[in-house]
């Protein structure tokens, strides 16, 4: 499998490099938070973060918080540790969207065969093309077409329209465009947002319509009939 970033969370050193070593062997890249405020840091930092590995009790904030933060921004596949083998354990996690449950001890080979599993579940499942009135966004290429000819965009201006091309008909507001656009850390103002959607708009020529602004909150993105 290709070298795809895991985040390793748990308060135990120990537990985190046994878990780093096997993932490493398997050509993982692995970065690591030993408490659930730290966890949250670092995902919002790194956008690029393909499953995270989750402990549930952990100091400063617990994996079930950690998990809830996640998931109001990313569908990232998550695995949660726990020493606790309980049922409604379980079915807490899975309610708050847990794709895999492991219970402490664990075999480290299982724990990787597991990531590696959804991983193609997760990634096949995940188009690398995107279309929309004509719109056509290569993800892995990142190009864009509009009725078959090539428009320039900048990095961000592709990532601002891909996300809005995935996001059809659903309010956004700025701050949620922010967060998965630019960095959660991000310091600039919806002004930002707003540059870079008049850019892209007039790039699109008449499709740049399809990116309509709703006053107070941010944008929608909706191909007209």
């Amino acid at each position: 499998m290709e070298s795809l970033k895991v985040l390793v969370v748990d308060d135990e050193a120990r537990m985190r490099k046994l878990v780093r070593d096997f993932l490493t062997v398997k050509g993982f890249q692995v970065v690591e938070a030993e408490d659930g405020e730290k966890a949250v840091e670092v995902f919002f930092q790194q956008k690029d973060i393909a499953l995270v590995i989750l402990d549930v009790m952990m100091p400063r904030m617990d994996g079930w918080e950690v998990l809830k933060t996640i998931r109001q921004y990313s569908q990232v596949p998550v695995i949660m540790l726990t020493a606790r083998g309980e049922e409604r354990d379980e079915l807490q996690g899975f309610k708050l969207g847990v794709d895999e449950y492991i219970s402490k001890p664990f075999s480290p080979k299982i724990l990787v065969a597991r990531v590696e599993a959804i991983l193609r579940r997760t990634r096949a499942a995940a188009p690398d093309q995107a279309e929309a009135g004509g719109i056509q966004v290569d993800k892995v290429a990142h190009t864009v077409t509009i009725d078959g000819k090539p428009v320039e965009l900048s990095y961000k201006e592709f990532e601002l329209l891909t996300y809005f091309v995935d996001n059809q008909g659903i309010a956004l507001s700025r701050e949620k465009i922010l967060n998965n656009v630019w960095n959660y850390d991000y310091f600039g103002d919806a002004r930002t947002i707003d540059t870079h959607v008049k850019k892209l708009r007039s790039k699109m020529g008449d499709k740049g319509e399809y990116i309509r602004t709703i006053w107070g909150m941010g944008y929608k993105f909706e191909v007209s009939e």
